[in-house]
């Protein structure tokens, strides 16, 4: 199995000192179950959702050929809130990456994480509750993790002592836990392609 992680800098695991971020904390527990799995980060730093869908198709295609098991795991959104892009706008971006990457691949997503500026922190929470909504219509398994990273002060903690809006390992530690506790993850990483 090959997995592609699309996103952003919460992808890349901007802030994380032993360079893990909460994708390469995922990747080492699922390679106790299949030790064949290879992962690729994919995260660009400041990536909008349109710059994703610019992309994720050439990077996942050189990654993912027809004859290994290709899935791809998406997570973005946070530099639409930040840099004030209509929700609607991101949404769209979206919609068209999961939909052409379903025709394709097993497809899971990620919602958007927490900003410590509560302005930004409100539109997380609307672009992270329309994303819920779009991958139940396009049947896309989701995980949301702002509640579960809004109970965990250190996320703060470490938001505030590093650039403003990364965290540090503790903080990508607890996203990978949220993610890996999710049904919807469980479900999506043993089922067949």
């Amino acid at each position: 199995m090959r997995i592609c992680f699309v996103g952003d800098s919460m992808v890349n695991g901007t802030g994380d000192p032993g360079y893990l971020g909460w994708v390469g904390r995922v990747l080492q527990v699922e390679r106790r179950r299949r030790p064949e799995l290879t992962g690729y980060n994919l995260g660009v730093r400041r990536d909008r959702s349109d710059q994703i869908r610019a992309r994720w198709r050439a990077e996942a295609d050189a990654r993912l050929p027809s004859e290994f098991e290709g899935r791809v795991v998406f997570s973005f959104g946070a530099n639409d809130a930040v840099q004030e892009i209509p929700p609607a706008t991101t949404l769209g971006h979206a919609e068209a990456i999961l939909a052409e990457a379903r025709a394709r691949w097993p497809v899971f997503m990620v919602g958007v994480v927490p900003m410590d500026d509560e302005g930004t922190r409100a539109r997380c929470r609307v672009l992270d509750r329309a994303f819920a909504a779009l991958c139940d219509r396009l049947e896309v398994p989701f995980a949301s993790v702002f509640d579960g990273l809004m109970a965990t002060p250190l996320w703060f903690d470490e938001v505030r002592a590093g650039d403003g809006a990364h965290p540090a390992a503790g903080g990508y530690g607890r996203m990978a836990e949220i993610i890996l506790a999710s049904d919807a993850w469980q479900r999506w990483i043993t089922s067949a392609a």
